[in-house]
């Protein structure tokens, strides 16, 4: 039902589910405000806090002057579960003003005109006694010793004018309905990922056939200080539980495991256990206990695979026949994606006994909750009944607010944004197969317009199935070049054990998978030797996470904005966050990179000034934060990126 003063469109939303951000974050809050005639109207934002309590309000501005779309920035202090609502009012005022900025020059109605506007400001006098500049404006209003124009010009004074802006009057009040905000702990938005097989992690391969050895999580903690040195906040663990035995994958993904290959860690479940356990190899429930607590004190968090599919060799086979699709031949359907077959896995089906499957998931997944996982990344689930998700999130989050999941489903765009208007905090993205200028701009306005309200992209740069061409082809520099793209474009970012060394061999030309894909074998490998050698990206690696906990404006995704670079080898874009309070400097950084890994560009980069809080006349101190070199910049500057000595610029700019 359209109020009094209709209030429309109003932006951001979500049909399923509250808007999200996380503590400081600041967004923009929209909604068309109309009315009948040509009275003055305003509109405000106002924040209620997670106790239901109205906190503040936030006076909004007309965007452009007859677009009726009032605007306002806000952020929320605090995790919890806030709401905001929009109120418009008649302003008889700014409608007094308007009126007598128009007849007193023509002296129309003069002393009419300012005797209403007498009566207006007495009654925002009485309405703030202890304030006397309304009561002083009405009286000189009323000064017949002062000609017409006089009075006007003594008494509506800008003094006057910011009084009656930041005290309106206010008639005809109406409130939409509230939006729910869900404000979720920074890591929600903001961190570096780090993916690795700890049985990969001091593993030993070189011994005769079938006598191959698993590393455990005493030796995969040894890999995890260099990962904080990177500046790394979480590690993800592809599945840790015990592999099965039938249909088992071998190396490369051939049918038949030979002798000692351990087959897909996505295999789950075997005679050791299934969901709840530990492959035996990796060592105990107790060794992964240490595990968890040895990342905490390297600063680092333990994201855990959430894996719902099974081994024929599950548990969960024998006795629950009925959380499976049982084909006409009786036997038990494995995963299909015509024409590529998983003979090692079963996927569940949630049609035939909903309640049951839901209840052990849940408990799964609380059982590794109460053993130090906060987050969960989510293996393929746009496979899942969407109802299943919105029901398990919603129920970990009464109890654990704290715990976060990832999509993990390249799939089609709706389902991805469904997943995450339902709950999921962050995504995978199609980031990997957007490589030029057009693709990437594209995509990251999408992201950072008119999803970034419900979808967070969480950028890898590289996963154990996504070897892409552009990696494969373009050598180091491309290494360097996605890297910087992914830890600067989003608040979130990640890369599988290997980026930083550059490898790029796939299995068969044309194929986005590994040669000797980790996810079926062994794979340790020689970091400290990369190093010596010069064969490692890590030092990049390392800057563009230390930029990323240093500078505020690259912890956020809506102030992302593109530059008009003149050659399409080349991109620009910045990150701007404002100071919190008057005074405060505010966070400008600006980075240029070469797209083409091959060959060197120069260019001419034409920079919104204003979209960066500077005017367009405005110089720049800008100094890049990986060469450490300074420059003057402004409106129109001039560029030449060769990837063999460094495909980007990244820079700061110092004062105003």
């Amino acid at each position: 039902m359209i109020g009094r003063l209709p209030i429309l469109d109003i932006s951001p939303d979500n049909d399923l589910g509250p808007v999200k951000a996380v503590p400081g974050e600041r967004f923009t809050v929209g909604a068309t405000v109309i009315r009948e005639g040509h009275d003055s109207l305003a509109a405000g934002v106002v924040v209620y806090n997670p106790k239901g309590r109205r906190e503040r309000l936030v006076r909004m501005s007309e965007r452009a002057p007859g677009t009726d779309r009032h605007e306002a920035e806000i952020s929320l202090p605090a995790e919890g579960k806030w709401s905001f609502a929009i109120e418009a009012w008649s302003d008889p005022f700014a409608t007094w003003h308007h009126i007598a900025e128009v007849k007193l020059p023509l002296d129309q109605d003069t002393e009419l005109v300012l005797e209403e506007g007498a009566r207006l400001l007495s009654r925002a006098a009485r309405r703030v006694p202890r304030r006397p500049l309304p009561a002083r404006a009405a009286a000189v209003l009323r000064d017949t010793s002062l000609s017409p124009a006089d009075r006007y010009a003594a008494a509506i004074t800008p003094e006057v004018l910011a009084f009656m802006h930041d005290v309106p009057m206010r008639e005809l009040v109406t409130r939409s309905p509230r939006t729910r905000v869900v404000v979720h702990r920074e890591r929600a938005l903001f961190g570096s990922w780090y993916e690795f097989f700890p049985r990969s992690e001091g593993a030993q391969v070189d011994t005769a056939p079938g006598q191959e050895v698993s590393g455990t999580f005493t030796t995969a903690a040894k890999r995890l200080p260099a990962i904080a040195d990177m500046g790394f906040d979480v590690v993800y663990l592809p599945p840790i539980h015990p592999v099965g035995h039938d249909h088992r994958k071998g190396a490369n993904n051939s049918l038949t495991a030979g002798p000692g290959e351990p087959g897909s860690v996505w295999a789950i479940g075997s005679a050791d256990g299934g969901h709840d356990a530990v492959h035996p190899d990796l060592g105990t429930l107790a060794d992964f206990d240490a595990f968890v607590t040895e990342a905490h004190e390297h600063g680092l968090e333990i994201a855990l695979d959430l894996a719902l599919q099974c081994s024929p060799d599950h548990p969960w086979v024998t006795e629950h026949p009925e959380w499976f699709t049982t084909r006409g031949d009786g036997s038990i359907a494995y995963a299909e994606n015509p024409p590529k077959k998983y003979q090692d896995i079963y996927p569940l089906n949630f049609d035939n006994d909903f309640a049951g499957l839901y209840k052990e998931i849940r408990r799964v997944v609380q059982h590794w909750i109460d053993h130090g996982v906060r987050i969960f990344r989510v293996d393929n689930p746009h496979t899942k009944p969407v109802a299943f998700w919105e029901k398990l999130l919603a129920d970990v989050a009464k109890k654990h607010p704290d715990v976060l999941f990832l999509a993990e489903a390249f799939t089609r765009p709706a389902m991805m944004r469904t997943l995450a208007k339902v709950g999921f905090h962050q995504s995978y993205t199609y980031f990997t197969w957007r490589n030029d200028k057009g693709e990437l701009t594209d995509y990251l306005t999408e992201l950072s317009r008119e999803t970034a309200h419900y979808l967070r992209p969480n950028f890898f740069a590289n996963t154990p199935d996504i070897l892409n061409a552009y990696l494969q082809e373009g050598g180091r520099a491309a290494f360097e070049i996605r890297a910087v793209l992914a830890a600067l474009l989003s608040p979130t970012w990640g890369i599988y054990s290997g980026f930083e060394l550059c490898e790029n061999t796939p299995v068969r030309p044309g194929s986005e998978e590994y040669l000797n894909s980790e996810k079926y074998q062994y794979r340790p490998r020689d970091w400290a030797g990369a190093e010596a050698e010069g064969q490692s990206i890590t030092g990049l690696i390392t800057r563009l996470n230390e930029l990323r906990r240093e500078h505020p404006a690259l912890r956020e995704l809506r102030n992302l904005r593109f530059h008009h670079v003149d050659r399409p080898e080349l991109i620009c874009f910045s990150k701007h966050r404002p100071g919190d309070r008057p005074g405060d400097p505010d966070d400008v950084v600006i980075a240029v990179v070469n797209l083409d890994p091959h060959h060197a560009h120069e260019a001419t980069v034409h920079l919104d000034l204003p979209s960066i809080g500077r005017a367009w006349e405005e110089e720049l101190k800008v100094t890049d934060q990986l060469t450490g070199a300074a420059y003057t910049w402004g409106a129109v500057d001039y560029v030449r990126l060769d990837p063999a000595q460094g495909p980007a610029h990244v820079f700061t700019v110092s004062g105003r």
